[in-house]
């Protein structure tokens, strides 16, 4: 525990309360093998950081590795990431893709160049976690992408449906978590600034212009510019996502409790 007490605020809500996600749905177990799929960003570079950090912190042993695909605008702009799992002593699985030009071309008629993008990109991580054998796949997705999921398919599917925190793959063979789901964007930022991550930039034309970056110019015009508002909304949503969860959970393994 001393290493946490030697961090910094920030660095420390990153790191406990994705502790208290993975403890609240159970979403590792002994010998668990987690693929953590890694953007560049400043969110997958803070779940390598907190992973790294939890598995000295957990009872049990598990491992970890970084899975990066780069979507080819520019195939050289990984190297920090390389450089920075070399000196963290961090395995990664890194590759150079197409995914990115062909979502932006006529290949792709029928959707967004970013919907078309991650599914290629999905399913090339769920091929890597079956040759690597890893029982997880692991996304840095924060509190604003669960908001803005949930807007998203409520208003373009007539759905009420969330974004999961752990689950359910093929059957069980593979299990998705979101250890960072509870978490603040700007608690993710200043993190990653005191850790001093190597994030790089996104070179995707649309970046900065998604269906989900809309979503959340329609939450700070619900919340009227309400900080408080914006921030009930988020706590709403966190707290129904881990009661399902938590829910499942026990309907899964006919118990109530933690590890």
């Amino acid at each position: 525990m001393s290493k946490i007490r030697s961090l910094s605020y920030a660095q420390q809500v990153c790191v406990k309360t994705a502790g208290k996600a993975m403890q609240k749905t159970g979403m590792l177990r002994p010998g668990a093998r987690v693929g953590v799929a890694v953007s560049g960003g400043v969110d997958s570079f803070v779940l390598l950081k907190v992973m790294q950090l939890r598995q000295r912190i957990v009872p049990f042993p598990f491992e970890f590795m970084a899975l990066h695909l780069n979507p080819g605008f520019e195939p050289a702009s990984h190297a920090p990431l390389v450089r920075w799992l070399a000196r963290e002593g961090i395995a990664g699985h890194v590759e150079v893709t197409d995914y990115g030009p062909r979502g932006h071309s006529e290949e792709n008629l029928r959707h967004s160049p970013c919907f078309y993008c991650a599914r290629l990109r999905r399913k090339r991580l769920f091929a890597l976690c079956a040759e690597y054998r890893l029982t997880h796949l692991a996304f840095g997705h924060n509190n604003d992408d669960l908001v803005t999921t949930f807007l998203m398919n409520l208003v373009q599917t007539g759905k009420v449906a969330g974004m999961s925190m752990s689950e359910p793959f093929f059957g069980g063979a593979l299990q998705v978590i979101r250890p960072l789901l509870l978490l603040p964007k700007a608690e993710i930022v200043r993190a990653a600034r005191q850790w001093e991550l190597p994030v790089f930039a996104n070179a995707c034309p649309s970046a900065g212009s998604t269906r989900r970056t809309g979503m959340l110019d329609v939450l700070d015009a619900m919340c009227g510019g309400s900080k408080v508002r914006r921030k009930n909304v988020f706590n709403g949503l966190a707290r129904w996502q881990l009661e399902l969860n938590e829910k499942a959970r026990i309907d899964w393994t006919g118990e109530d409790g933690v590890d």
